[in-house]
C-alpha cells in the first residue's frame, strides 16, 4: 500500500480521497479489514481525529463498516454500491431476482449484438469454469463462477453504465445466486444456450435463453 502524506488544506477531504483510492483500486480487498486508525494516521501524516472523520464519512457512504472492538472492513467499492447494499438489505429475495432478471436479459441481448472475438472467448472460459465449479460440488466456488459468467456477458455489452451497475449489484447477486442454488435443490441451470446465442450474434435467442434461465429460478423461488 502506498499512501501519500496529506497536505494541510482540506485534510479530511484529502484523506477520504486517498482511502477511496485504496478501495477502488483493490489495494484493500472487498470484505477485508483496513489498517488501524493509528497506522493510517502515521502513513498519511495526519492526526487520528482526521482519519476518524474520513472513515466515518466512508462508513456513512456505505463503503466501510466499523465493527466495535474488531476493526473496519471494506463493504463496497463505490457510493452507488454502498447505497445499493443498504437498500438491498431491506429487499425481498423476489425483488432482487426481478432486478437481476432485467439486468441479465438486457445484457445478453446487447452482448449478442456488440461482442468481440475476445468477449466470446471470455464468456466461453467463464462458462467452462462455471460447469467445473458445479461438478466439484463447491457452492462458494459455484456462486463466484456463475457471477463471473454473467459479468463476462455484461462486459460484452460495452455499455459502461450497465457494466458499472452490474458490478455495483454484484454483492446482491451473490446472495441471490446462493439463495437460488439452495431453493433449486441442486438442479443445474445450463447457460450454454446463452453463450451460443451471443457467439452467433443472435440477440433474440440470447434474450430468450437468459429469460428462460431467470424464469426457472423465479419459479423455483416462488414454489419453495
Amino acid at each position: 500500500m502506498s499512501l501519500r502524506t496529506a497536505q494541510r488544506a482540506s485534510l479530511v477531504d484529502q484523506v477520504i480521497d486517498q482511502l477511496k483510492e485504496q478501495i477502488t483500486s483493490g489495494s484493500w480487498q472487498m470484505n477485508g479489514k483496513i489498517p488501524t486508525e493509528t497506522v493510517l494516521a502515521e502513513q498519511l501524516g495526519v492526526g487520528r481525529n482526521t482519519v476518524r472523520e474520513a472513515v466515518r464519512a466512508l462508513t456513512h457512504a456505505g463503503l466501510l463498516e466499523c465493527r466495535q472492538g474488531d476493526g473496519t472492513y471494506v463493504r463496497a467499492t463505490s457510493e452507488l454500491s454502498g447505497a445499493m447494499l443498504r437498500r438491498l438489505r431491506q429487499a425481498e429475495q423476489l425483488e432482487i431476482l426481478e432486478v437481476r432478471r432485467a439486468l441479465e436479459v438486457e445484457s445478453a441481448r446487447l452482448a449478442a449484438t456488440r461482442r468481440t472475438d475476445e468477449d466470446i472467448l471470455r464468456i466461453e472460459a467463464a462458462l467452462a469454469e462455471r460447469e467445473r465449479a458445479w461438478d466439484l460440488d463447491d457452492p462458494d466456488f459455484f456462486v463466484e463462477a456463475d457471477l463471473a459468467f454473467h459479468m463476462a456477458v455484461a462486459h460484452a455489452t460495452h455499455n459502461l453504465v450497465l457494466i458499472d451497475l452490474f458490478e455495483d449489484f454484484s454483492a446482491a447477486l451473490r446472495a441471490s445466486i446462493t439463495a437460488a442454488g439452495t431453493s433449486l435443490n441442486k438442479s443445474y441451470i445450463p447457460h450454454d444456450a446463452i453463450a451460443r446465442a451471443i457467439a452467433a450474434g443472435d440477440a433474440t435467442a440470447a434474450e430468450r435463453a437468459s429469460h428462460a434461465c431467470m424464469e426457472h429460478i423465479l419459479i423455483a423461488l416462488t414454489d419453495a
